[in-house]
């Protein structure tokens, strides 16, 4: 597949788009979009975190998602250290039949157990 083939009849010009633009309807009643099409406030935070490429074609998509996914936001806490911890298997039946969030309950449970049992 060519990956600067556009369907037939999509604009290719400046001139082509604001053509089509201003050709678009003031109110639009579509019962099928996911936001209100004609509140603004709903059509910004539905694109808020759209993803856009004006040049550069499929590569250029491709390396903008690779690099909005890279992106982490802020730490709400120290980072963690992974590690590896070894269970009795009925123990960690128990814990994750708990439900989701079971690894941040063990470890409020060791901070919990390290306040009344420091090292010596």
């Amino acid at each position: 597949m060519k990956q600067n083939a556009l369907p037939k009849g999509f604009p290719t010009t400046p001139e082509a788009w604001e053509k089509l633009i201003a050709a678009a309807p003031e109110h639009v009643d579509d019962p099928d979009s996911p936001y209100d099409p004609n509140d603004p406030a709903a059509v910004e935070a539905y694109w808020k975190d759209a993803v856009w490429v004006l040049e550069g074609g499929i590569p250029a998509l491709r390396a903008a998602l690779a690099e909005k996914r890279r992106q982490r936001g802020t730490q709400k806490a120290p980072v963690k250290v992974p590690t590896t911890i070894r269970f009795d298997a009925d123990v960690l039946a128990t814990l994750k039949a708990t439900g989701r969030g079971w690894q941040t309950r063990v470890n409020d449970a060791m901070r919990e157990w390290i306040k009344d049992h420091t090292p010596a």
